[in-house]
């Protein structure tokens, strides 16, 4: 397995975080976005840096990024507003141990080899921590804007997947490389089915990046996961509301829930139960402070589930249920 898949699972589950580094979606919050003539949706960026290094010095695991080329304000979600590559690049500049993940890169209305110089030039300068999310993309209106094909979206998947696990020299004019070379392929995590098979996906991506769910909906699409890809890793994400009252029992919404760390504690551990790898937890409904948020969690819920002296060792529709919905 690819060092930094190992790294993800090592242990048997980890935690880590979802950008962007903003609680935006808390009535304080959206006061003060009206107030600074923020766009609905786009986040309070100021903090990013430094929330970046404090995530990584209190152990959390990875600190995943997505990719919204545009913003539509028919979502009313520009993500982390900066350009996915080139915001990997300056997190692998500040930080130094945390997994570097996408969530996902959209392939399809990506020029092929740029993405796969990109993608190769953030693993070498993170020092391999790179994981690759990919995706086929959902939002019809962005294919026009590249030129692409959204019905086509994928048999471009598949090319481009080609492309990044096995290089671009069969593919160039003599003497011509895209550098820095790999010393290893990427590791490919699929977001959804991406337009393909549960077969084709099960034995050509490396990992799977799930919607969120309860522990019962992971129950079941791990299952599916493991029929076609066996043990690689099946990772998830909660939309979190972290109480201040240790006990506040678990309100459940799309996507996550608001309660306290005993509620967040008995929820992964459901979840490690369901099967599931990795979790990487979003803050954009946290209505606390992040910082004293990041604190409480890394004092009271990592160290239930990081195991130090395993990860320094390893560093070296139910049919569409398949790593989706």
């Amino acid at each position: 397995m690819n060092a930094s898949l190992a790294r993800l699972s090592a242990g048997g589950f980890s935690i880590g975080i979802e950008a962007p580094l903003d609680n935006d979606w808390t009535p304080a919050a959206e006061q003060a976005r009206r107030q600074s003539a923020r766009l609905p949706g786009e986040p309070d960026l100021r903090r990013h840096a430094e929330l970046a290094q404090l995530a990584d010095r209190l152990g959390f695991r990875a600190l995943w990024v997505r990719d919204v080329p545009v913003y539509d304000p028919s979502f009313g979600d520009a993500a982390q507003v900066f350009e996915v590559f080139s915001y990997l690049g300056f997190l692998a500049g500040i930080t130094r141990d945390i997994l570097l993940g996408t969530a996902a890169v959209v392939l399809p209305i990506r020029e092929p080899l740029l993405t796969l110089k990109s993608a190769a030039t953030v693993q070498r300068l993170s020092g391999n921590r790179l994981l690759m999310g990919v995706a086929s993309g959902d939002r019809p209106v962005e294919y026009p804007l590249f030129g692409r094909d959204f019905e086509g979206r994928g048999a471009n998947f598949r090319e481009q997947v080609a492309l990044l696990l096995y290089g671009a020299q069969s593919g160039l004019p003599s003497g011509l490389s895209v550098l820095p070379r790999m010393d290893a392929p990427l590791p490919l995590l699929v977001a959804g089915l991406a337009q393909q098979s549960p077969a084709w996906v099960g034995e050509h991506m490396d990992g799977c990046l799930a919607y969120p769910g309860t522990p019962a909906d992971h129950l079941r699409r791990v299952a599916a996961w493991r029929a076609v890809a066996g043990a690689k890793p099946y990772a998830s994400f909660i939309h979190l509301d972290l109480a201040e009252r240790a006990d506040e029992p678990i309100q459940r919404w799309r996507f996550g829930f608001r309660g306290g760390r005993n509620a967040l504690i008995d929820e992964l551990h459901a979840l490690r139960a369901a099967g599931v790898d990795h979790v990487g937890l979003h803050f954009r409904r946290n209505q606390r402070p992040l910082d004293d948020t990041f604190h409480e969690i890394a004092e009271h819920v990592l160290p239930l589930f990081h195991a130090t002296s395993t990860l320094e060792q390893s560093d070296e529709h139910p049919e569409t249920a398949v790593c989706g919905a």
